[in-house]
Formats: structure tokens, C-alpha cells, sequence
């Protein structure tokens, strides 16, 4: 008890005496310390008392798949400064290979109390994935915030950027450099976002994309260039990506089978995320307005919290496709 006391009290910057007087209910502490104090039991991993655990801990889950690519820590860094803003503080769960599942982060997260939960990515973007998770969440009412795609069957509110206007403006900028073949390098086949853009590809087409220039693959630099050197091997001549990660996969492609970039073969990423303006090339690619974004996470979220009518539609918010070196005009 005595190293608990000690340890939240280093984390508040308060005395021990005064952590006591929370833990024991007494007068004296001012609302804001108590609040701290309640935090830091959480965030230290401790249990509350019994007679405190009826009030949900001022943290706020912030989950994501992994933190390798860019776009993740920048959702993460957008997010958490918000709710750090309004008092929040966030508790960030990755998944790992072999480690805890989202599930299991869940679990971890109801049982320390969380004000309510933020998903970044994850098995909700994947439809042959189960949901039960979710559903649990759903029936306990846990104000929760999912981004870049719906759950079809719960109602939670949803902040996405336009995965239709993303292919759209891909697509179209490389038909105006006169490219035909252009493939699709896009994440697992059940993947939501992929699933979309694929839908707007085909819309533009005005029918089935050929088969051959559709390769789907999961959401690595290594596994992308494989995928890649699928569509060279069908004669794309351009290749539009689903991350950054899977662009730069599919530039290594390209060197690999002996050809260059942009000069042979185009290449488009998706996100925009960190230092792909200092690639070799320079990457063109689809900009997710992630400020934006992140600033209606955190406005839908506190709404659920406080108790307010929520909305549980998407929202949509409009890419901006970012040409730089890796585009030119089709060869020959």
C-alpha cells in the first residue's frame, strides 16, 4: 500500500498524505488533484477502490494496428494532442504479431475504467474479421470513435477519408499522362477502404478492372513489391498504391525488374505520410487531411461523453492528391 501511495504521489507531484485522503474519500482535496490522482491509479495500473470504480477514469483508448507506418503515429500525435487538450489522457494499444490482440486491449481498457475508446485501423476494416469486440462495445454504450471505415452492423460514429475520391483523382491523373494499364496494388481482399477504392476503379472504368492489374497484399514495403511485380508482370505501366509503404514496395519493384521510376512505370501512394516528399523519387500520392480528421475524432467522441445526442453516420472528409516526381507521361 505504502509503495502505491508513494508512486502515485510521484506522478501527481503531490504528498502521499494527500493521495490517501482521495483513496479514503476525505475532505480537503481539490477536485482537479482528486481527478489527477484517479488518473494516475489508471495509468500506473493500479485498481481503484471499490467505492471509486463507479467513475470513468479521464483516459481514453487510442488503438492501432501497428506503428511502422507513418500515417499511424501521425493519427496517434494528432489525436492524443486533442484529448490531452480537453483533459484526456490517452493510453495508445499497437497489436504485434503473436502479442495482445485487439480483443485482449479491450478487455484491458473496460477494466481500467476509459472514458471511451478511439480505433485507428484494425479488425473493423476487415469484413470476413470478428466483430464481437465491437459488439460489446455497442451494448455498453462506451463512446466510441472508429476512423477510415464502418462496422455495417453497429452503430458508431465513423471519420473516413473519401476512398472514392482518392482512386478518382489517382485514376484520373494518370489517364491524363496517358497511361491505360494502370494497376491496383490494394490491402487484403476483405479489406473496407481497398474494397472501396477498387469500387471507384471500376466505376471509372465503367465496368470490371482487369483481373491482372488487380493485386491485393498486405500492408508492407516487402509484400507490396511482391504485389508489384504481379501487375509489371501484366504490363502496367502505373501502378496506384493503398499506402506509402506499398508504394515504395512497388519503386523497388520497378528497379528490381529493371525499369525506372517515373520514367517506365508511375507510381501513386496513399496517405502522404512522413518524408515521402524526400523519397527517390519524390512520392505522388493521396493526402489524408489528418488534422481535420483527428479534430471530428475528438469532437464525436466528447459529445458521447458528455452525454450529448451523438451521431453515428460517417463522416467523410475529401483527399488531395499531392503530384510530385514519381508521375510522368506514359512512355513511348
Amino acid at each position: 500500500m505504502s509503495r502505491r501511495l508513494a508512486e502515485v504521489a510521484r506522478k501527481v507531484g503531490v504528498s502521499e498524505a494527500t493521495v490517501s485522503r482521495v483513496l479514503n474519500e476525505k475532505p480537503g482535496v481539490s477536485a482537479a488533484t482528486r481527478q489527477a490522482v484517479l488518473t494516475a491509479l489508471d495509468v500506473l495500473g493500479y485498481e481503484r477502490p471499490s467505492k471509486l470504480r463507479g467513475e470513468r477514469a479521464r483516459l481514453v483508448g487510442l488503438v492501432m494496428p501497428e506503428l511502422q507506418n507513418p500515417i499511424f503515429p501521425a493519427f496517434a500525435q494528432a489525436i492524443g494532442g486533442g484529448l490531452a487538450q480537453n483533459g484526456y489522457t490517452p493510453v495508445l494499444c499497437t497489436h504485434t504479431a503473436g502479442g495482445i490482440s485487439e480483443a485482449d486491449y479491450v478487455d484491458l481498457l473496460l477494466t481500467q475504467q476509459v472514458s471511451g475508446v478511439v480505433f485507428v485501423g484494425g479488425s473493423y476494416n476487415q469484413l470476413d474479421a470478428s466483430h464481437e469486440h465491437f459488439a460489446r462495445l455497442a451494448d455498453l454504450r462506451l463512446p466510441t470513435v472508429l476512423v477510415n471505415a464502418p462496422v455495417p452492423e453497429l452503430a458508431f460514429a465513423t471519420v473516413s477519408c473519401d476512398d472514392d475520391a482518392a482512386a478518382e483523382q489517382a485514376l484520373l491523373h494518370l489517364r491524363q499522362l496517358g497511361h491505360e494499364r494502370v494497376g491496383l496494388l490494394l490491402g487484403p481482399r476483405d479489406h473496407v477502404p481497398s474494397l472501396r477504392k477498387l469500387r471507384a476503379a471500376e466505376r471509372i472504368a465503367g465496368g470490371a478492372v482487369d483481373p491482372a492489374l488487380v493485386a491485393h497484399s498486405l500492408y508492407s514495403l516487402e509484400a507490396g513489391q511482391a504485389a508489384a511485380m504481379r501487375l509489371l508482370g501484366a504490363g502496367a505501366t502505373a501502378i496506384v498504391c493503398a499506402s506509402d509503404p506499398l508504394a515504395l514496395g512497388a519503386i523497388r519493384a520497378v528497379r528490381r525488374a529493371g525499369k525506372t521510376v517515373p520514367g517506365d512505370v508511375s507510381v501513386v501512394g496513399y496517405d502522404d505520410s512522413a518524408l515521402m516528399n524526400s523519397t527517390d523519387p519524390a512520392l505522388t500520392t493521396i493526402r489524408q487531411p489528418i488534422e481535420p480528421m483527428a479534430r471530428m475524432v475528438i469532437e464525436l467522441l466528447l459529445r458521447q461523453i458528455s452525454g450529448d445526442s451523438a451521431s453515428f453516420e460517417e463522416f467523410l472528409f475529401e483527399p488531395e492528391l499531392v503530384v510530385r516526381a514519381s508521375t510522368a507521361r506514359v512512355a513511348g
